[in-house]
């Protein structure tokens, strides 16, 4: 008898919509998650409840209606979401079932999973679509799936599909988004993965050595394989293949800090201002940790840096568009998947 078979694919997640309740709900709910913020329970509450949120979602409800209008009136993460989930389960016909849910938001984990339980799988994958492994995304909703499963009286094999960042699906994809422009015609190409805080990825490495110590920027090897800064760096070496871009026509960097402490550099925005003050006058940027376009490409890259790119000299930043739900992802995507199940 055949095994039934259960995939769950995740994103970040989206608010409901783009009022400032909304915004608020989902705010608190993604920035109280100890993985996104580590600084102590107690400090974190009262950083993210009394300072962060309040502050935050006025000024994140404007740039999420910006967004929304983008799409119709509709987040366009959950947009593809849906459509990339309807791709997949056509390519999947009988051999397994996939269903999608957000990490923070709707459809929620909980209630997916909740569905998914009702249906007596023998195996239930947890496939988080992020390319590069980190504790606040990929950890986060691992560790949340666990935490619900863990209820259930009658629990199934439950399987983790991991980080893809050197899968040749998904370079392939990529490289196909890029075909849509000629790179010859630009001065600089820029990859840029969304940020994390510098302490979450020194917590990675049990010697006690900070990530700086790992060579994280030239190779993956035994110790930093699940170094985000590392993957993140492995996978621009892998596009710089691809695109056959030379050596000093391409830069690494990281977006979307947070407060006051030092994430990952070198930071986007700041790079941008060299490029610009340079005389560079066109970019074109690829957000490769980004399965689906989302605020931090749409609206973060393609207008706001845009104007701080045309604010110091520049004339043209380009965004690629990320994988979405493109036909080719999502054979890409269930490739991946057949692989792993099978």
């Amino acid at each position: 008898m055949m095994r039934k078979k259960g995939v769950l694919i995740l994103n970040l997640g989206t608010p409901n919509s783009p009022s400032v309740r909304d915004v608020r709900v989902y705010l608190r709910e993604f920035l109280n998650d100890p993985r996104v913020i580590d600084i102590g329970r107690i400090a974190q509450l009262l950083l993210v409840n009394l300072i962060i949120v309040p502050f935050r979602a006025p000024k994140s409800a404007k740039e999420y209606k910006k967004l929304f209008k983008i799409g119709n009136g509709k987040s366009p993460l959950l947009t593809y979401g849906k459509s990339l989930t309807r791709k997949l389960r056509s390519l999947a016909k009988n051999e397994v079932d996939i269903e999608l849910a957000m990490r923070y938001g709707s459809p929620s984990m909980d209630d997916v999973l909740s569905d998914m339980r009702m249906k007596n799988y023998d195996e239930i994958y947890i496939f988080p679509l992020y390319p590069q492994y980190a504790s606040a995304s990929t950890g986060s909703t691992i560790e949340k799936a666990f935490k619900i499963i863990n209820k259930w009286w009658v629990i199934p094999e439950v399987k983790v599909i991991g980080q893809f960042y050197n899968d040749q699906n998904y370079i392939d994809c990529i490289v196909n988004r890029a075909k849509s422009f000629d790179i010859s015609n630009y001065d600089h190409v820029m990859f840029s993965y969304h940020g994390i805080p510098e302490r979450h990825v020194d917590k990675v490495y049990l010697d006690g050595k900070p990530c700086a110590d790992h060579s994280c920027e030239d190779e993956i090897n035994v110790e930093n394989a699940n170094c985000y800064k590392a993957t993140c760096y492995a996978t621009t070496r892998l596009l710089v293949k691809a695109l056959q871009l030379d050596e000093g026509t391409f830069s690494t960097c990281f977006q979307s800090r947070l407060g006051r402490d030092p994430w990952l550099m070198p930071y986007t925005d700041l790079t941008i201002e060299k490029l610009g003050k340079q005389g560079k006058k066109k970019i074109l940027v690829f957000s490769p940790a980004f399965v689906a376009d989302c605020l931090e490409t749409t609206i973060e890259i393609g207008e706001e840096y845009l104007e701080l790119f045309k604010e110091h000299g520049g004339e043209e930043l380009q965004l690629v568009p990320s994988l979405n739900d493109y036909d080719d992802w999502a054979n890409g995507l269930y490739n991946i998947i057949k692989e792993k199940i099978n």
